[in-house]
């Protein structure tokens, strides 16, 4: 098993930042992959970024590409997400995913974006 918790969510006025942060515990030697969800209301959860455990191994989604940084720390088992440039469309609950062996999820964090 894999707890993910995630921090760093709220309210953020549009061509605002924001840094979403999640540390995970338990058999993480299973963990290949991480990164971060969201999923807007009534839809399914979508892709935003993922990234490998190699450097440089990263995917985003194109509705980020340019905005949006993912990174990882390996040693302390945890994945960040640097939010820039922000759309109020970037409006959702965001949720950190792990996966390997198994898929595993946060328990999502809520990224405002309104003036």
């Amino acid at each position: 098993q894999v707890q993910l918790v995630e921090s760093g969510g709220g309210l953020v006025q549009p061509g605002g930042s924001l840094r979403l942060s999640c540390t995970g515990s338990g058999n993480i030697r299973s963990i290949s992959v991480m990164g971060w969800y969201r999923q807007p209301p009534g839809k399914q959860r979508e892709l935003v970024a993922t990234i490998g455990r190699r450097v440089g191994n990263t995917n985003y989604a194109d509705s980020v590409k340019g905005r949006f940084t993912i990174s990882r720390d390996n040693a302390k088992n945890a994945v960040y997400l640097q939010m820039n440039s922000l759309k109020p469309e970037d409006t959702d609950v965001y949720y950190c995913y792990a996966g390997g062996t198994y898929d595993y999820w946060g328990q999502g964090t809520q990224v405002t974006v309104s003036s």
